[in-house]
């Protein structure tokens, strides 16, 4: 059985406690690879998306999980009872990244925290002689990605973003189809994302729990009072840590779309947007947003974000429409969809063995197994190609950035379609931030 077959054919792993019902145990795993072949893994927050991730990583086979980061002790217990389940040693386990990263033993680090930690924790990383896989966005910031991936390239180490996609077997023959002229020129993508979040409520100013080391989960950002709605989730819904949903969910569909179309950072960028569900509740941001960039040679991007109103289209919660001058396709996570100008089906191709919920907010399954997998390869270096390296990552995460600049400055954003550079003084207002004393980010 070929390693893909078996991505395709293994029992999904939802989170990490699932692992356990996969075909092979951890021990049978190292028993097949050996213990030279074995990387050792740490991951930093491990609740949520961080135990999908650990699920995936086990699946794949040929790791040990030898640290473990996280600011809630509950889930460090947890994580903890579960990796010592799976058949692994139990993990050194800390709340502190500078303290795991001080393990010479660990060759690579998971990073599942807040946004606001991606690329200061990542950075760390590299800077301590290890690799990183992280989840989108690769950054808080425009800046800060800048500084990620002067670091990647100073320290040459392998850096993955969790834009997971990229590893479909099926979004890999679709865009050597479109890059090979099968749909002509292709000069638009329409993009979209729909769901139904509701209200987080008014926050009030509280004892920080006693299992929460409110002050490292802060990390790099500016300190800031504590309130009850903050931890884990809503979060994502502040500035002060979040990226809005573009950076949360438009990151995977603009990342298609690019790819698509062959373009890397846009000339301008519009958007029109606001709140209109939960208006008297804390969430900062647009619930309703309709983003649209233009790129040299006439191509343009379009991504239309719902995150309280789970529209469809075409069948679909979230997806890519891609137009050429000899016909266009859907895409999504499931498999794709080619039709001639006519709109007659020319050529499809689904998501076989495990099946993908096309309306998982969690991403994981087959694609995040592959995902993971092609981030081992390229560690061990038996790998033909990285999926999403360091640089695909940052520019497609500075699309999401510019179109949040662009929303919060109520402007066009104009910029440099060489690097994504803004101009004028509203918009490079908001190309960094200041980072919490002792905390600054440097390659």
């Amino acid at each position: 059985m070929t390693r893909r077959k078996f991505l395709g054919t293994s029992a999904a792993v939802a989170g990490a406690a699932a692992v356990t019902a996969a075909s092979f145990s951890a021990n049978s795993y190292a028993r097949i690879l050996g213990a030279n072949d074995r990387i050792n893994l740490g991951f930093m927050g491990t609740n949520s998306r961080g135990a999908a991730l650990l699920g995936s990583f086990v699946s794949n086979g040929g790791i040990n999980i030898t640290n473990i980061c996280d600011v809630d002790s509950r889930v460090i217990d947890k994580t903890s009872a579960t990796v010592k389940k799976l058949g692994f040693a139990m993990p050194k386990a800390t709340d502190d990244i500078r303290v795991m990263l001080e393990d010479k033993n660990m060759d690579a680090i998971v990073i599942a925290a807040p946004d606001h930690w991606h690329a200061t924790a990542g950075v760390m990383a590299l800077q301590a002689g290890k690799h990183v896989y992280v989840e989108k966005p690769l950054s808080h910031n425009p800046h800060e990605g800048e500084i990620f991936i002067e670091a990647q390239k100073k320290y040459g180490k392998v850096v993955q973003m969790g834009n997971q996609q990229r590893s479909s077997v099926e979004t890999q023959e679709l865009i050597k189809y479109i890059h090979d002229g099968m749909l002509g020129h292709c000069y638009r993508a329409e993009t979209w994302y729909g769901n139904e979040r509701g209200s987080i409520g008014n926050g009030k100013v509280a004892d920080v729990p006693e299992w929460l080391n409110w002050d490292l989960w802060q990390g790099p950002a500016p300190r800031t009072t504590y309130k009850d709605n903050y931890v884990h989730y809503n979060w994502h819904w502040f500035w002060h840590w979040g990226t809005a949903e573009l950076c949360n969910n438009a990151a995977h569909e603009l990342d298609i779309a690019r790819w698509a179309l062959g373009v890397e950072f846009p000339e301008q960028v519009s958007v029109t947007g606001g709140r209109n569900f939960y208006t008297d509740d804390d969430w900062e941001m647009y619930d309703t947003i309709q983003a649209r960039y233009d790129f040299k040679g006439g191509k343009s991007i379009e991504w239309v974000g719902n995150s309280c109103n789970k529209v469809l289209r075409f069948g679909r919660g979230r997806g890519t429409l891609i137009l050429g001058t000899k016909g266009y396709v859907i895409v999504d996570r499931a498999g794709f969809e080619i039709y001639d100008l006519s709109g007659k089906l020319v050529k499809e191709r689904k998501v076989t063995g495990r099946a993908v919920n096309t309306s998982d907010l969690m991403g994981g399954g087959v694609l995040t197994d592959n995902h993971t997998a092609n981030f081992l390869e390229n560690i061990r270096g038996t790998a033909t190609y990285q999926s999403s390296p360091a640089s695909e990552g940052h520019t497609s995460t500075m699309l999401c950035h510019l179109g949040n600049i662009a929303y919060r400055t109520g402007e066009t954003v104009q910029c440099d379609s060489a690097n994504g550079k803004v101009k004028g003084d509203k918009a490079n207002a908001l190309w960094g931030r200041e980072f919490q004393s002792g905390w600054d980010l440097k390659a």
